[in-house]
């Protein structure tokens, strides 16, 4: 059937289709480098005033099974070393797997966290998940690696 709308599915597709992959690998690009920066800038807070953050550990944070101040070190090194990892695409999926723990543990440890701030826990979660599923993308050293020793 030659119906308007076919057509113009049809030629649609004929340009957006080998469009696809390139965006795709911009969007995981993207994704990486804004989720870096989100995490990244947080353990940066927590170590330029280490006093308030072993505080909130101890007096504020709920970390389930972990002491507060081991808490702080494993949360704060993980916001700093994850996204570093996560930007380069280097052990992409590992560094969003971690990152997700960590953004969990916020939720889950820090009950007075609601409205706009818990709503972006949920958003940064669901970009982790994508990165998870999806891989860092072309543009990433994992690719590079992978390229280079054809694994």
């Amino acid at each position: 059937m030659n119906s308007p709308i076919a057509c113009l599915l049809r030629q649609s597709s004929r340009v957006i289709t080998p469009l696809a992959p390139p965006l795709q690998d911009l969007a995981l690009l993207a994704l990486r480098l804004w989720l870096a920066w989100v995490f990244f800038k947080s353990g940066l807070t927590k170590i330029e005033d280490w006093d308030t953050t072993l505080f909130l550990f101890h007096e504020e944070y709920a970390v389930p099974l972990l002491p507060p101040t081991l808490a702080a070190w494993l949360g704060t090194g993980g916001e700093l070393v994850l996204p570093v990892l996560l930007a380069l695409g280097l052990a992409g999926r590992f560094a969003a797997l971690g990152l997700s723990v960590l953004n969990a543990m916020a939720v889950i440890s820090y009950p007075a966290l609601a409205g706009t701030a818990l709503d972006f826990h949920y958003q940064w979660g669901l970009m982790l998940f994508t990165l998870l599923a999806c891989g860092p993308g072309r543009l990433a050293l994992d690719a590079l690696i992978r390229r280079q020793y054809r694994l």
